[in-house]
């Protein structure tokens, strides 16, 4: 596997050598040459491999999507109940695969130009400045907050498989309480390495076999519920008493459905994997890919969400894996399944913040590409997340709060004000109509999921002790 990506018979490092630098070990602020800047746009992350098919968009695009927040459908769906629950999800699965379309066509909507990046389509509609300031944060919030999650998450699937095989009634175990901090480390030690993957290229193996993994454990979530069946005791109505702690559940659900659909974060840097010319566009193949990775979003959520939520009623736990415990080697798998898929996730998102980071330290502060500097600043960047992650390790609650106001954006209205300032669809058409239906609801998300995410944090933090 290459480390780094090749052009023309030279190494981007190479073509960049000549150029003069500073007593501290950075470049000259004289002016970038054409030549300079293919060959940092060829040694950054999102644009160093152009070779893609539309099977890589659809594992990439599963990957994305399918987080493990598919496990705590069933649990949103005890806080919505079977009407409000299934329109959510439909509506969701319908809203999200609209504004994924129109990303995917506007990523080569200016001849001779690819949108590339989130905030490179922001900086197209709503101008340098604004597009940058609009986009850029809330992205983060999203891609940073899902690694940090997927850091808590990872490591509370590896102690929950610790915990199954090492039974109360395994003696080899005994006295083996293992806190969830080291297993947090134990997943994270594992990014210290695949972090360093130059490209969305060089992380397709790790993203295929999250993609697979993902299909997997969902689909043992609901056959195992299936074979289980109907608990005798199941209720099926919401699972706070209170009107207040139904009316803050609710809300909160709707957080957890938003958080299920955050890949279109990534979907521009996706689509800058595959090759375009002006007879054979990307959008056909990433399309393509699209289309299939919906199908396993649709196989994976409403089975699982449904069938579920059929079982045990308002007793599921947040965790569906967890409300299972029988078969125990089944269960220690699939607690194996969400780590791997959860390993390859973690990547997806973080090569767009990879590409963020090492653009700002070359081309802001003159610091020359290199394998050290891209080891240095992954390196810590994975730290950070770890870091975060066993300090706050209810960060999904957390997240669920600011999340709100990133998630809803970035997936469910921002595209569609995109495509209204850019577009300019005829006024009280089909495509203005639709797009402001999808505003409307998306900023009704953006203002209600962060109020159950805010009453979660309050009541967890009641009890929580830092670094217990």
């Amino acid at each position: 596997m290459e480390m780094q990506p090749q052009l023309g018979d030279s190494s981007p490092e190479d073509k960049l050598a000549s150029r003069p630098l500073t007593p501290g070990g950075r470049w000259s602020d004289s002016q970038w040459r054409p030549a300079e800047e293919k060959a940092i746009d060829d040694w950054l992350p999102i644009n160093a491999r152009r070779n893609a098919k539309w099977w890589y968009s659809a594992f990439h695009n599963v990957t994305a999507m399918v987080g493990a927040g598919v496990l705590g459908l069933p649990y949103a769906m005890s806080e919505l109940g079977w009407g409000p629950g299934i329109a959510v999800l439909l509506l969701s699965w319908i809203i999200t695969l609209y504004t994924l379309w129109q990303m995917v066509e506007m990523h080569e909507m200016v001849p001779g130009k690819r949108f590339d990046r989130y905030h490179e389509l922001g900086q197209h509609a709503f101008g340098e400045r604004l597009g940058l300031w609009i986009v850029v944060p809330q992205q983060l919030v999203v891609e940073v907050g899902l690694n940090i999650v997927y850091m808590v998450t990872g490591g509370t699937s590896l102690k929950k498989f610790h915990d199954t095989v090492c039974g109360d009634d395994d003696h080899r175990c005994k006295g083996r309480d293992i806190k969830l901090t080291y297993f947090i480390m134990i997943f994270a030690s594992c990014h210290l390495v695949l972090s360093q993957l130059p490209n969305f290229h060089s992380i397709s193996g790790v993203s295929l076999a999250a993609a697979v993994m993902s299909l997997c454990y969902s689909t043992i979530a609901w056959i195992a519920s299936a074979q289980k069946g109907k608990s005798p005791d199941v209720h099926y109505g919401l699972r706070a008493t209170t009107t207040p702690g139904k009316v803050f559940g609710f809300f909160g659900a709707l957080g957890d459905v938003a958080f299920a659909y955050a890949g279109h974060n990534v979907v521009l840097e996706i689509q800058a994997t595959i090759p375009s010319t002006p007879d054979k566009p990307s959008k056909k193949p990433m399309w393509k890919g699209v289309v299939v990775a919906y199908v396993v979003v649709a196989v994976c959520y409403f089975p699982a969400s449904l069938v579920g939520y059929w079982a045990f009623g308002d007793g599921v736990d947040e965790n569906i894996l967890v409300t299972l415990r029988k078969p125990k080697w089944l269960i220690a798998l699939a607690n194996v399944m969400v780590v791997v898929h959860l390993i390859g996730s973690y990547q997806v998102y973080a090569m767009p913040v990879f590409d963020m980071i090492e653009t700002v330290l070359v081309r802001k502060f003159g610091f020359r590409p290199s394998l050290m500097l891209r080891l240095v600043a992954r390196s810590v960047y994975v730290g950070f997340t770890m870091f975060v992650a066993i300090t706050f390790p209810f960060f999904s609650a957390l997240l669920s709060f600011f999340g709100g106001f990133a998630f809803a954006p970035t997936t469910y209205f921002l595209p569609c004000i995109m495509w209204l300032t850019i577009c300019k669809p005829k006024t009280f058409s089909i495509s203005w109509f639709t797009n402001w239906i999808c505003i409307v609801l998306g900023v009704l998300l953006m203002v209600l999921s962060p109020i159950g995410g805010l009453r979660q944090i309050i009541l967890r933090a009641k009890t929580y002790h830092f670094y217990q």
